[in-house]
């Protein structure tokens, strides 16, 4: 039975390195009809952020990642919290001691720190010193500073096998005697991994090869206890466009930020699961059905990948073009909100709303785009684009607006067909180049030298929008040009 998990530390706001990793732990799952399990590792209590938390679910929720068991809340699933799991680990770090694969420790943070300073003017590692290793402590863990640590062997070595990377071994004297309780009675990230994994009966274990340093001591972990260590999957990291690896200052990198920005769930999802995974053939546009079918850890790199922005744009545009007018205006409504334009106070008419989606539908990369490419429905513009303004607001422009001001204002019917065919003959009678009247137009009514096509634009904009912006215009012209 395969069975994964997802364990992320609540100690910092969800990034794609992170979720591409839920990714393909619940493609995995779902391919072969297993089980994903949603497990916080909120033992770092120093570091716990509830807004992550919430950020950590939301992502999933909003990606469609949704988990197979856990505690009922409400009728439904929680994800396990290792908070609430304390005295499971207390009892088998117990048992290590027992057993004499580890100890208590009281060391101090000071004396820990002077051994620390002390092994690096040395040039040595800065590597716990194993003082209390044979005082055979009796000691509770939880009182003073006292710790229970893990006895590393002192030599040999320890290999694993990962799932893409083959064979990977470590010399045992490289390995410090690591903490697993610590002075506040929560496990260390390491110990609690390690029993949940077991406990969980986790089959694979997929994470980021930043981790494969910390696999030889789990495995030591695994065989102090004489269990059966998970699979494991180490990840190819994901690099910025410089190659470097994927941080803030490569543009957005927190899952929540994508959402904000007016991506959707169904092109980030296609895009992450393509993110260090190939279908073995030229495809891109994979429905999330498609992935499931052919999603198998065979087509996972070990070589790191680039995230490139610029084909997550692309691929979002495709996704909203495959999506239906109506749909399209769903998805965007959240957005008017956002901006004020259509609120509970200040409605706006569905019908003006789908006339939008269909002019926008094929120029938009994003929804949030709209703020910047279709604010002009909303609101009149209140200036104009500086190039525009060099390349079409010329003083001949005045009286041509003075003549089409009339010739809008006795027009009688105002649909694209009529105001086409009403332009095009003004402008052939004073045989000029069509664009020369027609982009003074569109920058005089949108502020923009681009948008829908321009009399889609006058139709969905009505008579008494466009006669006023381009009244308005017109003034402007007079002030500045003459």
């Amino acid at each position: 039975m395969i069975r994964v998990r997802f364990a992320p530390s609540p100690t910092g706001f969800p990034h794609v390195g992170n979720i591409r990793t839920a990714l393909f732990d619940w493609l995995f799952a779902r391919h072969y009809g297993g089980t994903f399990v949603l497990r916080i590792e909120d033992t770092d209590r120093g570091r716990y952020q509830p807004e992550a938390l919430d950020a950590i679910m939301n992502g999933l929720r909003w990606l469609g990642l949704d988990w197979d068991e856990g505690p009922d809340v409400g009728g439904d699933y929680g994800p396990y919290f290792q908070s609430e799991r304390l005295e499971i680990y207390h009892k088998y770090a117990r048992q290590l001691v027992e057993n004499g694969f580890a100890y208590y420790c009281d060391c101090s943070p000071e004396r820990l720190q002077k051994v620390r300073e002390e092994r690096i003017a040395q040039n040595l590692d800065p590597m716990y010193d194993r003082h209390c290793r044979e005082r055979n402590l009796k000691s509770d863990p939880t009182d003073s500073n006292t710790v229970i640590r893990f006895k590393m062997p002192l030599s040999g070595q320890t290999c694993f096998d990962d799932e893409l990377r083959g064979e990977i071994c470590f010399d045992n004297s490289t390995f410090d005697d690591i903490v697993l309780i610590k002075s506040d009675g929560f496990p260390t990230y390491h110990f609690a991994v390690i029993i949940d994994d077991y406990l969980m009966k986790i089959s694979h274990i997929m994470r980021a090869e930043e981790w494969i340093p910390s696999a030889g001591k789990h495995i030591l972990i695994y065989k102090a206890f004489g269990w059966e260590p998970p699979k494991l999957v180490h990840l190819p990291m994901i690099l910025g466009h410089d190659r470097s690896k994927l941080s803030k200052r490569h543009g957005a990198t927190a899952i929540a930020e994508f959402e904000k920005q007016g991506f959707l769930p169904e092109a980030m999802f296609n895009f992450l699961a393509l993110l260090g995974w190939s279908p073995k053939d030229d495809s891109e546009i994979l429905s999330k059905d498609e992935l499931i079918r052919r999603f198998d850890l065979q087509g996972i790199n070990t070589k790191a990948s680039v995230f490139d922005f610029e084909k997550l744009l692309w691929m979002n545009g495709e996704y909203i073009r495959m999506m239906s007018s109506d749909e399209l205006t769903e998805k965007l409504k959240p957005f008017y909100s956002r901006y004020g334009w259509c609120t509970e106070n200040k409605p706006c008419d569905e019908q003006y709303l789908q006339k939008i989606s269909n002019a926008m539908q094929i120029r938009l990369k994003t929804l949030g785009e709209m703020e910047d490419m279709g604010f002009y429905f909303f609101s009149e513009p209140t200036e104009y684009d500086a190039k525009g303004i060099k390349k079409y607001f010329k003083p001949q422009v005045i009286d041509w607006f003075v003549e089409i001001i009339e010739k809008f204002e006795a027009v009688s019917n105002w649909d694209e067909e009529s105001l086409e065919e009403l332009l095009r003959d003004y402008v052939e009678k004073l045989q000029v180049g069509f664009g020369k009247v027609v982009n003074p137009i569109r920058l005089a009514v949108s502020g923009l030298t681009r948008g829908p096509s321009m009399f889609e634009l006058l139709e969905i904009l009505g008579r008494d929008k466009v006669i006023s912006r381009m009244k308005r215009a017109l003034d402007w012209m007079r002030e500045n040009l003459i």
